[in-house]
């Protein structure tokens, strides 16, 4: 089973060879598609001169947006379950087992995760409640 991981970016200099390290170091079949969403820290030239096999780079010329740069990667989605991962370091991608584990065994058509539910690396009980406000 192939995961394509869709990692929208916008001025991440400074994580992007970390997480693109993380990614590929999870023991799956996977596909990387990066959307530099009009970068303008030296992440649209790192990304330039990246030639990986199985990563795919887009360009946006200018910043329109997560969503977009999602919507972008979407129609170079090869693989069987889709990902998005955010460049900023905060999801560990060895997480991605557990993660399609449901999907995988047939129990779910979609899984979220989240900050706050489970056990809890750091867990900053103003960030909860900014969160619950805001939603």
């Amino acid at each position: 089973m192939k995961i394509s991981i869709i990692i929208p970016v916008f001025n991440e200099r400074n994580t992007i060879e970390e997480i693109i390290q993380r990614v590929q170091s999870v023991k799956i079949e996977k596909e990387l598609i990066i959307v530099d969403d009009g970068s303008t820290d030296g992440t649209r030239e790192f990304l330039e001169g990246l030639k990986v096999e199985n990563i795919r780079i887009l360009f946006h010329e200018r910043n329109t947006g997560k969503g977009s740069a999602i919507r972008t990667a979407q129609s170079y989605v090869n693989g069987d379950i889709v990902i998005i991962q955010d460049a900023d370091l905060e999801y560990y991608p060895d997480e991605y087992p557990q993660l399609v584990k449901p999907i995988v065994e047939g129990k779910a058509d979609a899984v979220f995760g989240s900050r706050f539910l489970g056990t809890h690396r750091v867990f900053y009980f103003w960030h909860y409640m900014g969160n619950r406000l805001l939603t």
